[in-house]
């Protein structure tokens, strides 16, 4: 990682800082790898923008020198190229969780950057599938491949949408299990490693024991103990890609929304559990997220749900 600033409009002084800065939330904090990726880009947009005004390679005294002016100046570029309110919110978060390593590491600090504010971001909620249509999706994948492709196609992509469904996983958490891994007959918890590399423990139905164990019997390819369990027809690792486009296909059958994705799979998992009286705790444990507060996003759902059902079926709804 010495050399991977050496391209940017810096100084050496600065980049020996920008490389303390990717080790410490790649080692210390931890970060997945397309969060590290992320944050660097925003940094080095954030520093090739202070480049272009200064004419110069940018230098660790130059940070301290910024007003807020200069960081307004830098989000309304962000804006003017298209950036969303999203991405300049993880701009400016990314800014500031790198000055706050520079005044620790390098007694650098720049209080003009406590001045701004972060825009606030328009509330999504997750859209998870109706049960009964959850149910159609996994059925309907299956009769779809199986008109066209082999058996243990068929097999494989029944297994990964039920780890999807039945036990929450993201879907790269699934693609990244290996044979060692795989939830057979016997696992009634699966180790899972989640984002920034966390572990989380998650039970396994035995419907999801017997998809897996039929995908490993009918799999042509050679399995081995540490490689990946889910391979694509070519026998390499599964794309993703592969399952989304079988939802599209799922979509168009099932005249479902475009939110009908692998994902949403995950999202329906969630808000089925808190539908059935499961405690947010413990779906927040099942689906490895860091805070509750991620994860009580799925009440606002479970209380729309609620909504829609009352106002369809009361007799004094419409009152």
């Amino acid at each position: 990682m010495t050399t991977a600033f050496d391209n940017w409009p810096i100084s050496s002084d600065l980049n020996e800082a920008l490389v303390a800065w990717y080790s410490y939330l790649a080692d210390e904090r931890n970060l997945a790898d397309k969060t590290l990726e992320s944050y660097c880009r925003d940094i080095r947009q954030l520093l090739g923008f202070f480049h272009r005004r200064l004419d110069r390679p940018v230098n660790r005294t130059d940070l301290s020198q910024w007003q807020a002016r200069d960081f307004r100046a830098f989000l309304a570029y962000r804006r003017s190229q298209g950036a969303g309110d999203r991405s300049v919110a993880r701009a400016l978060s990314a800014t500031r969780m790198f000055f706050k390593f520079l005044e620790r590491a390098y007694d650098l600090s720049n209080p003009g950057l406590l001045l701004i504010s972060s825009p606030k971001l328009s509330h999504s909620i997750p859209k998870p599938l109706p049960v009964e249509k959850a149910m159609d999706t996994l059925a309907t994948s299956e009769t779809i491949r199986g008109l066209e492709t082999a058996d243990w196609i068929v097999e494989r992509d029944a297994a990964v949408l039920l780890l999807l469904y039945g036990a929450g996983l993201r879907i790269a958490e699934a693609l990244s299990l290996t044979l060692d891994e795989a939830p057979i007959t016997g696992t009634t918890l699966l180790t899972v490693r989640g984002k920034g590399g966390k572990e989380r423990r998650v039970p396994i139905l035995p419907v999801i024991s017997e998809a897996v164990e039929r995908y490993i019997a009918a799999c042509p390819h050679a399995l081995l103990g540490d490689e990946p369990l889910f391979r694509g027809e070519r026998g390499g690792k599964l794309s993703p890609r592969i399952l989304q486009l079988l939802m599209e296909r799922v979509r168009a059958v099932l005249q479902l929304p475009d939110t009908a994705t692998p994902h949403a799979l995950r999202h329906s998992f969630a808000t089925h559990l808190l539908s059935s009286g499961a405690d947010l705790r413990q779906i927040q444990e099942l689906l490895g997220h860091a805070s509750l507060s991620t994860t009580q996003i799925y009440t606002e759902v479970d209380r729309e749900q609620l909504l829609a059902v009352y106002d369809a079926t009361h007799p004094r709804s419409s009152d």
